[in-house]
């Protein structure tokens, strides 16, 4: 059964946000709005409910994965972050960033890429979605919601919850959400590489892509 909750987005009913909040704890994937389209939600140390998050999305393991943390504290916990890539992310956070870094020994080795050791993290800006990963208490793995073979994210529950129900555990309907996708940043290189524009313009950080 897929349980739908509807949310404010400026002032979230506790009860509601305990409640999906419980949904993942016991392994459920949940569609959660953010700051930049749908995404889909784990619990980040339960394997079962990964599985379950790529086989929704039409994923293989190789597709890398991100990390949605509350602060910055919490990406130095899964994430090696020297002082010019602290500077850099404590700048953009939060906002519609993911940024590539070297994933720490705290991440469970499959969720990080195979070869590379490395993780997708953001500090999402979304009073509902920062509501959950604080009651949940550690970042969700997730991934963007896009339909298997398609191009661009759901922005409005309507538009997946009919071709989902009974796949997905639980649903946030919480007003309406952006087209756009993040802006992806690597910071594992020796410069910042602008990997997807996205909401985010990365010459506000001081990145210039070609």
């Amino acid at each position: 059964m897929t349980v739908l909750f509807d949310i404010h987005p400026d002032n979230p009913q506790q009860r509601f946000i305990y409640q999906a909040a419980t949904i993942i704890k016991e392994g459920g994937v949940v569609a959660v709005p953010t700051d930049s389209s749908y995404a889909i939600v784990a619990r980040l140390d339960d394997s079962d409910a990964a599985k379950k998050l790529r086989h929704i999305r039409g994923l293989d393991d190789k597709h890398l994965l991100t990390l949605l943390c509350r602060d910055l504290a919490e990406i130095a916990h899964f994430a090696k972050v020297d002082n010019q890539q602290y500077r850099l992310l404590k700048l953009a956070t939060p906002g519609p960033w993911t940024f590539i870094l070297q994933a720490s020994k705290e991440v469970p080795r499959r969720v990080s890429h195979p070869s590379r050791k490395t993780i997708g993290i953001r500090v999402p800006q979304h009073a509902v979605l920062l509501a959950l990963i604080e009651e949940v208490g550690e970042p969700l793995l997730s991934t963007t919601f896009i339909a298997k073979d398609e191009e661009h994210p759901f922005t409005d529950h309507e538009d997946f919850i009919d071709l989902y129900k009974g796949q997905l555990d639980g649903v946030i309907v919480s007003g309406a959400v952006s087209a756009q996708p993040t802006t992806v940043i690597d910071l594992t290189g020796e410069v910042p590489e602008v990997l997807r524009l996205g909401m985010g313009d990365p010459e506000k950080l001081g990145i210039f892509s070609d």
